[in-house]
């Protein structure tokens, strides 16, 4: 199982960190084992200092593939849901700063946290879908897939064009601006909709 993550799919948020517009999806990957298991706790990691929130829309893929036109990139994934790609934000800095590969600040273990899946249909695709983040109660994040830069399919169809996609990979489409700082003792909610895919407690 592999996990791709687009990075500055929205543009308010590429805004806000002060990056430019991609003119293609930013692929980068986490390890299997960033996915935080189910009924595991999640514990602020001793390296960081910074730990932010992003929430995401992720896709689950269904169906083997490699160079998938993006007409036909829908039939390669049916399931949807929310999920936080965290991220030691000062570590990142710093390695930006050196010029370095930020692997280190996105890829370590139980950095990606996904909540309940919902299936998808073409019918349900037709629409865009709406999520939400809560930090002890408060709404911190609000986006909607209608506001992606890259679409769920332009997407898949990008990655496929250098890595296989495999039956249980993960793409986690991009974070909506409103990202944030998050201590010990938080609690996140992740809302597809109105409805909460998952809490997690930060011990």
């Amino acid at each position: 199982m592999k996990i791709f993550c687009v990075g500055r799919n929205y543009a308010d948020h590429a805004k806000e960190l002060g990056n430019s517009i991609p003119d293609e999806p930013v692929i980068f990957m986490k390890p299997k084992n960033a996915l935080l298991q189910t009924n595991t706790p999640f514990y602020y990691p001793e390296f960081c200092n910074e730990l932010h929130y992003e929430i995401e829309l992720v896709l689950r893929i269904c169906k083997n593939g490699r160079y998938i036109p993006q007409k036909q990139a829908n039939k390669y994934y049916n399931g949807i849901t929310v999920g936080i790609d965290f991220t030691a934000r000062d570590i990142q800095d710093d390695l930006k700063k050196k010029g370095l590969p930020w692997e280190k600040a996105k890829a370590w273990d139980n950095s990606a946290i996904i909540g309940t899946w919902k299936d998808l249909t073409a019918e349900r695709l037709k629409n865009p879908f709406s999520f939400s983040l809560k930090n002890n109660n408060e709404t911190v994040q609000v986006g909607n897939s209608k506001d992606l830069i890259f679409s769920f399919d332009a997407v898949i169809a990008h990655i496929s064009n250098y890595f296989s996609l495999n039956i249980g990979d993960l793409v986690f489409t991009g974070t909506p601006a409103g990202v944030g700082e998050c201590v010990v003792g938080d609690v996140l909610e992740g809302y597809l909709e109105n409805e909460k895919m998952f809490d997690l407690d930060i011990k």
